[in-house]
């Protein structure tokens, strides 16, 4: 059974930093991508950004990019999402999520339960 388990949410101050995790287990995919989304309330899901995992190739959204950076660790399959310099409007739920490439990481079949990130302004 495939299971992502996010971790690293919190509560901080605008212009502060938190690094997210995305821990997968339970596949057996050699190249995979893994991708970070949100959704604020009221709001529709948004991508953040993905990182396919064999070569380490991210891409961003324009609201995130120079501020957060997505790594991966293999050996250990974990993902992580660090995000610097964040704003009271990156306040969301946010979520990892697995497929196979990053190109059809919104439609992936396995989600993580989401770790709420707030920032205060």
């Amino acid at each position: 059974e495939v299971k992502l388990v996010e971790s690293g949410g919190g509560l901080v101050q605008a212009g502060g930093s938190l690094r997210l995790s995305c821990a997968a287990s339970g596949f057996g995919f050699i190249n995979y991508a893994i991708g970070w989304f949100r959704q604020a309330p009221g709001k529709d899901r948004e991508g953040v950004g993905c990182i396919q995992v064999e070569d380490d190739n991210t891409r961003y959204a324009d609201s995130v990019r120079g501020r957060f950076t997505i790594s991966s660790n293999d050996a250990k399959n974990t993902v992580y999402l660090q995000m610097n310099t964040l704003k009271p409007e990156d306040t969301a739920v946010y979520y990892c999520a697995l497929d196979s490439f990053c190109d059809v990481i919104h439609a992936a079949d396995y989600w993580g339960q989401g770790t709420q990130v707030t920032v205060s302004s």
